[in-house]
């Protein structure tokens, strides 16, 4: 109606407008990956990796950190915890921009149904990440953003679908319910 058009002559007269989000597209090849059992929370040695460990290398193979724990001209050095097995290809999909729950539950949802046809992938896993300046907040807490401003959470789903959720806020914020 006329509010609409009001709406977004005001938009582009004061250049506004939206913006698509971003989506990169990449094939890891030959990736060194934690072996994981959906009732393994804690791991067991020589068995299965634990959740913390499993949240570490995602972080690690998100920022494209090298995992080949060779020496170099930096100070540290990491790799795949153990034990691992490598996958001759891993898809990692990116998207970036402001998304709204409902799409986010909706890729939820088409990831659960990956695993209705026999497939060779142990699990799969879908990390959103909150901006650092988002006005998130859990109870009746600021969101502590000055301070680093996390707020991410991650789903491990697995072949029968059972799953982990991994949550990860500030340290000046409230851990959600």
């Amino acid at each position: 109606g006329t509010e609409g058009s009001t709406l977004m002559s005001y938009f582009s007269k004061n250049q506004i407008w939206a913006l698509k989000p971003k989506i990169t597209f990449s094939t890891l090849r030959d990736l060194e990956c934690p072996v994981l059992q959906s009732n393994e929370l804690q791991g067991k040695p020589e068995e299965s990796c634990s959740t913390e460990e499993l949240f570490e290398w995602l972080g690690a193979v998100l920022n494209q950190v090298s995992l080949d724990n060779k020496s170099s001209s930096f100070l540290s050095s990491y790799c795949c915890p153990q034990p691992s097995a490598v996958v001759e290809k891993a898809f990692l999909y990116t998207i970036t921009g402001f998304i709204i729950p409902e799409k986010i539950i909706q890729l939820l949802e088409q990831l659960c149904c990956y695993f209705s046809e026999p497939k060779l992938a142990q699990w799969l896993t879908l990390t959103v990440h909150g901006f650092a300046d988002s006005p998130v907040s859990w109870r009746e807490s600021e969101h502590g953003f000055h301070k680093g401003g996390e707020n991410l959470y991650n789903f491990v789903i697995f072949r029968n679908l059972e799953y982990w959720l991994q949550m990860a806020v500030g340290t000046n914020d409230d851990c959600p319910p």
